[in-house]
C-alpha cells in the first residue's frame, strides 16, 4: 500500500530539486517535514507542500497512520525547457533555459 503526490512543471531547475531530495529519501514522515521546513533551499518550499499533500492522499484514501509512514520514493524528472534569449554585446543573442521539473513523492508505511 503506498500513496502518492505528484507535481508536474514547477518551475525549478531539476539538479536543484534532487539535492533536496536526497535529504529526505528513507527517512519517516515527521522527520522529513521537519528538515524541508528548516533548510534554505528554493525546492524546500514546494516539496513540503507535496510531502504534506502525500500524508494526507495518504490518511484520507488509503485510511493509513500517519505516525508509521515513511518516504519510500522520491524522485525528480526533466518537465519541457523553455526557451528564453538575452541580447548580448555586438547584436549578438544568448540563449536562456528556463528548466520545469515533474517531482514524485512516494509514501509507505513502515512494516511492524
Amino acid at each position: 500500500m503506498e500513496a502518492r503526490a505528484k507535481l508536474s512543471y514547477a518551475r525549478i531547475s531539476p539538479r536543484k530539486v534532487s539535492i533536496v531530495l536526497d535529504l529526505i529519501r528513507n527517512k519517516p514522515l515527521d522527520e522529513a517535514l521537519a528538515i524541508l521546513q528548516y533548510t534554505p533551499k528554493a525546492a524546500s518550499e514546494l516539496l513540503y507542500k507535496l510531502v504534506k499533500s502525500a500524508a494526507a492522499n495518504a490518511q484520507t484514501n488509503h485510511n493509513m497512520d500517519k505516525n508509521s509512514l515513511y518516504v519510500a520514493e522520491c524522485f525528480v524528472t526533466p518537465g519541457p525547457t523553455l526557451k528564453r534569449v538575452m541580447p548580448r554585446a555586438q547584436g549578438r543573442a544568448y540563449r536562456i533555459l528556463k528548466r520545469t521539473s515533474h517531482i514524485t513523492v512516494v509514501l509507505k508505511e513502515k512494516e511492524m
